[in-house]
């Protein structure tokens, strides 16, 4: 499944901390937004539980975006950056 996943976190350290964690997984599309082509549901509540523990949760904000394949014909964008990474595979 590909996920977006952003966060708003106030705290430079532990923003850092948390980009470090997403950042090996998925594609930075900007500063704090990150998109996940091939994330298995397994993998994602991993990183969740990576990121909860990291965050403030009185200041801090991460969001979670479950993109389906036709919802994924329909992103736009402007600027900078690429097209999102989408590839057809077989599970055999």
């Amino acid at each position: 499944m590909f996920y977006v996943i952003c966060f708003d976190i106030s705290d430079d350290r532990v923003r850092y901390r948390a980009v470090k964690v997403v950042k090996g997984l998925g594609y930075r599309v900007q500063k704090s937004v990150f998109e996940f082509p091939h994330m298995t549901e397994h993998q994602l509540l991993t990183l969740k539980n990576k990121l909860e523990a990291l965050i403030d949760h009185d200041t801090d904000s991460i969001r979670y975006y479950r993109l389906c394949r036709a919802c994924l014909t329909d992103v736009e964008w402007s600027g900078q950056g690429a097209k999102p990474q989408i590839e057809n595979f077989v599970v055999l």
